[in-house]
């Protein structure tokens, strides 16, 4: 556990994205089997603990340390995991902490009745940091500001591969990553995907700026609407079939539906829709359908799911990656026209004659479920990432508002000591004609570092009223 407190520490204290790749290169480097794959599955949100880990740790709190203490405690540090390490009392003598893998291993045999007697005797014989990184790990949120595309191009840089190699064989693989390790270590063969419903990484589109349209030969372009949902890839191999969201997370749970229905041999393309009787739903309708461990029959019957797809990467085994878009456009059609497989359909091609045309129909793009214009080189293959110059996304203006910053609270993590997450209001006119201010919506991103502490420090000049750890 000690090395990997380390790793989390000092990853929380370095902004900057390359200090983070060496920082993980040298971890992965230097660490052990099982431990490093441990760490890297904690990175990668790859350890799902069942347990009622947050709740434990509560009622352990509960037998150390005054409630309303606790409490206080938790409003000035503001994060959980940083407060019950700095109050937790250090070890009456020096003992040795778990390894990663140790405490791994325990959370697999033990029951719930056992988990608070087990994380106490961690604690136990951890140093400050060791029981902040231990705490992290058993709730689920480290917050140390590396995702999961960042931890997975530590390792493949650590052995010289590229990060798309590595995706191209996550989904085959499980913690703690053993083969994932050997083969990037020259100590065994690459692990073996053939055939099986894994994520291939996504080909992604660059915005287009003010500017590039002049530039761009529309001659050269197929032009498609972008639709208001979410990116996803079907991967199907007969009998068993897996939906990935555009960062490769399985998401099939929150749509049986879809799962039982793709009986196919292909990788496709597509955006996740709610769609009734041919419209698309908003984005809202979606919503209801994320994230959901359970889905009802009454849920999938209001919130019926659909894709809409975009492109082909394999169909029946042959990889088409390498072909120019309209190529795979054209088996696409063909492979969906005999397949006819269920709760899909063909994203439009748009046809365009030239730039005024293009500008015209974008105009007009402020429709049902449609965000604005997709443009694709229509020789481009398909290429893992954000290659420049193949496919650019071109949303529509988006509507403003004039709001009113009612509340302010502090953040989670390097944020704890900040005010960064904002609820909005805008007035509205009640019945006897005056005016009210009503809750619209929050935000807790979108600004700088900068403009984060200009914010903060104006929001501490400018407070009127306090409710517990909110600012108004």
């Amino acid at each position: 556990m000690k090395a990997f407190a380390t790793l989390l520490d000092r990853l929380v204290y370095s902004p900057s994205r390359n200090t983070k790749l060496q920082l993980l290169q040298d971890y992965f480097r230097n660490t052990p089997d099982p431990d490093r794959g441990w760490a890297l599955a904690a990175l990668t949100d790859g350890l799902p603990f069942s347990f009622p880990v947050r709740r434990t740790i509560m009622e352990l709190m509960e037998q150390r340390l005054d409630a309303e203490l606790f409490r206080l405690s938790r409003d000035y540090v503001g994060d959980t995991a940083e407060t019950v390490a700095l109050v937790w009392p250090d070890p009456a003598e020096p003992q040795e902490p778990p390894r990663l893998s140790e405490v791994i291993s325990k959370l697999g045999l033990i029951d719930t009745q056992e988990l608070g007697d087990t994380i106490a005797a961690w604690l136990d014989c951890l140093d400050v940091n060791g029981r902040w990184a231990l705490l992290k790990l058993l709730t689920g949120a480290l917050r140390v500001g590396v995702s999961a595309r960042l931890a997975k191009t530590a390792v493949a840089a650590m052995a010289g591969h590229s990060v798309d190699e590595v995706e191209e064989v996550w989904h085959a693989l499980t913690p703690p990553y053993t083969p994932l390790f050997d083969w990037l270590e020259g100590r065994g063969e690459k692990p073996e995907i053939a055939g099986a419903p894994v994520f291939r990484p996504l080909m992604l589109a660059h915005p287009l700026e003010d500017g590039e349209l002049a530039e761009l030969d529309v001659a050269e372009f197929s032009a498609e609407w972008k639709w208001d949902g979410i990116r996803v890839q079907i991967a199907a191999s007969g009998q068993e079939a897996r939906l990935y969201s555009r960062t490769g997370d399985e998401i099939g749970a929150s749509f049986p539906e879809l799962i039982s229905a793709f009986r196919f041999d292909a990788v496709v393309d597509g955006e996740l829709l709610i769609v009734r009787e041919g419209k698309v739903a908003p984005f809202n309708d979606l919503q209801q359908r994320l994230n959901r461990k359970t889905v009802t029959r009454a849920m999938m019957e209001r919130y019926p799911a659909h894709v809409r797809l975009y492109d082909a990467l394999i169909i029946n085994g042959e990889d088409l990656r390498a072909l120019p878009f309209v190529e795979r456009r054209a088996r696409l059609e063909q492979w969906h026209a005999a397949v006819r497989p269920p709760r899909t359909d063909l994203s439009e091609l748009i046809e365009v004659r030239d730039r005024e045309e293009l500008m015209r129909i974008w105009r007009e793009t402020r429709g049902a479920g449609i965000e604005g214009l997709m443009l694709k080189r229509r020789s481009s293959p398909y290429l893992a990432g954000r290659p420049r110059g193949h496919w650019y996304k071109w949303k529509r203006a988006p509507i403003t508002l004039d709001c009113v910053l009612m509340y302010a609270q502090r953040g989670s993590g390097r944020r704890s000591s900040y005010y960064s997450d904002y609820t909005f209001g805008a007035w509205r006119q009640k019945p006897d004609g005056s005016m009210e201010l009503v809750p619209v919506g929050k935000a807790y991103s979108g600004y700088t570092d900068a403009e984060l502490i200009q914010l903060d420090r104006w929001i501490r000049n400018n407070t009127v009223e306090r409710y517990g750890p909110v600012r108004a």
